[in-house]
């Protein structure tokens, strides 16, 4: 009987969709049978996002809420492999990512299946894949990989870009200065690689250390500032959402949680490194380690 591969994501501007397809190049290649969905809400996120309508998400993704999906169909009622890409928004899971894993029908798919998560992401990932990791633990699906793909560019500069290409939909140097923003194209097409060793272990029949694997071949890689800006953000990210959530007018809510990202972003953060660089990290490197460690494997 051949195997049977569902690769499901969500992909606004197009980019999770290169990922995947070039994820699943290897298993189509070798004859193995490659299913995918993409999925779209009934009321489409714009792209290129209005500033409004981008900000307007953040409460929703960071409480998690779904909204509704135009109807999907899957060619069978169960699968040797799931694949499922998703994206973070506001350090949460996309709100259209969030809402398939709460979909009856997907949830059944995944019960006592393999999954392997994959994400494009700017840079900061962790609280979503948290978010994805606690989801596929309450359907009973098997996590047998994880890989993400992001902007290795530095903070401030992915900052910039992102915002670039979000907002105006182009995908080009920002001033002719700037890189291209987004998962590098080199990058996107080396997820090849990863399908090659996704392929060698589907072969064998027994997914173990093919996570170890990959990680050797630095499909997840952590970066330890990003790791400890998140850690903070994410809290007060959370504090912003349940505040916003409960406002029948939210719009000067909005414009405040965007003033505070940019001070954040671009003045506390330096300060914090700064302090925990010099008073804190030199005494927690065996903390870090088993951080580190933790992120990178399939708790």
């Amino acid at each position: 009987m051949s195997t049977k591969v569902l690769a499901i994501y969500y992909s606004q501007s197009g980019q999770l969709e290169d990922i995947v397809d070039n994820l699943t190049a290897p298993l189509s290649d070798a004859g193995i049978s490659v299913e995918k969905v993409r999925i779209r809400p009934k009321m489409e996120y714009p792209f290129p996002w209005t500033s409004r309508r981008f900000f307007d998400a953040m409460p929703e993704s960071v409480m998690g809420i779904p909204t509704a999906l135009q109807p999907f169909l899957l060619k069978e009622s169960a699968y040797d492999l799931v694949i499922f890409g998703y994206q973070p928004w506001f350090l949460s899971p996309s709100i259209p990512s969030n809402s398939i894993l709460q979909d009856p029908v997907f949830q059944s798919v995944l019960k006592n299946t393999p999954v392997v998560t994959i994400t494009g992401a700017r840079n900061m990932w962790i609280n979503a894949m948290e978010g994805i990791k606690r989801s596929l633990h309450q359907t009973g699906a098997k996590r047998v990989g994880n890989i993400v793909l992001v902007d290795k560019h530095h903070n401030f500069i992915s900052f910039v870009t992102i915002l670039y290409w979000m907002f105006s939909g182009k995908r080009d140097r920002y001033l002719n200065i700037f890189p291209k923003p987004g998962v590098a194209d080199r990058d996107v097409l080396n997820t090849k690689n990863f399908g090659a060793t996704l392929k060698k272990y589907i072969d064998r029949g027994d997914w173990e250390g093919m996570q170890a694997e990959l990680v050797s071949q630095k499909a997840l890689v952590i970066n330890y500032h990003l790791m400890f800006i998140e850690s903070k953000a994410g809290r007060i990210f959370s504090i912003w959402a349940r505040i916003i959530i409960k406002k029948k007018k939210r719009t000067a809510w909005l414009v405040a949680f965007k003033y505070y990202l940019l001070i954040a972003l671009f003045i506390a953060a330096p300060i914090i490194l700064t302090v925990d660089a010099i008073f804190f990290r030199p005494f927690l490197s065996g903390r870090i380690r088993k951080q580190k460690q933790y992120y990178s494997d399939l708790n």
